[in-house]
């Protein structure tokens, strides 16, 4: 029944200051902006950073007291998810190791500039590539 996803939100403390950032660092394009939010398409998804209270942020604590990440962001195989970690590094991005979770890829974890953590996994699903026609991963 449900198709996809359309919509994120991600808390932030100032949605311009934020806009400039995932426009700057991930590639997104601004859609429209106020002082309160700040509507974003990257992803083939709308993400909009919401301005919220100063310790508001996106994730939550496993089981284990780990801040937890809420999406994973896929690319297509091991050579672009280096390049985006080397990328996010050159830019001054909070990123964490690329890890071997013991599944199919490998991944890694970065920070936006309010704290909210993101996974990239190496892997594109079977399904978006088919429906985009792209070939198999280079993994």
């Amino acid at each position: 029944m449900i198709k996809r996803v359309g919509t994120t939100y991600i808390p932030v403390k100032d949605p311009e200051t934020a806009s400039n950032w995932y426009q700057e660092t991930v590639g997104a394009v601004e859609n429209f902006r106020n002082e309160d939010k700040a509507i974003m398409d990257f992803a083939d998804q709308s993400f909009f950073l919401v301005k919220a209270k100063p310790a508001e942020r996106m994730g939550f604590k496993d089981i284990h007291g780990n801040l937890h990440f809420a999406m994973t962001f896929e690319v297509d195989g091991y050579q672009e998810l280096s390049a985006l970690h080397t990328f996010l590094k050159g830019k001054g991005v909070e990123v964490g190791e690329i890890e071997d979770r013991g599944h199919a890829g490998n991944n890694f974890v970065f920070y936006d500039l309010d704290g909210n953590p993101f996974d990239v996994w190496s892997e594109l699903s079977p399904k978006f590539k088919e429906r985009n026609q792209i070939g198999s991963s280079s993994f």
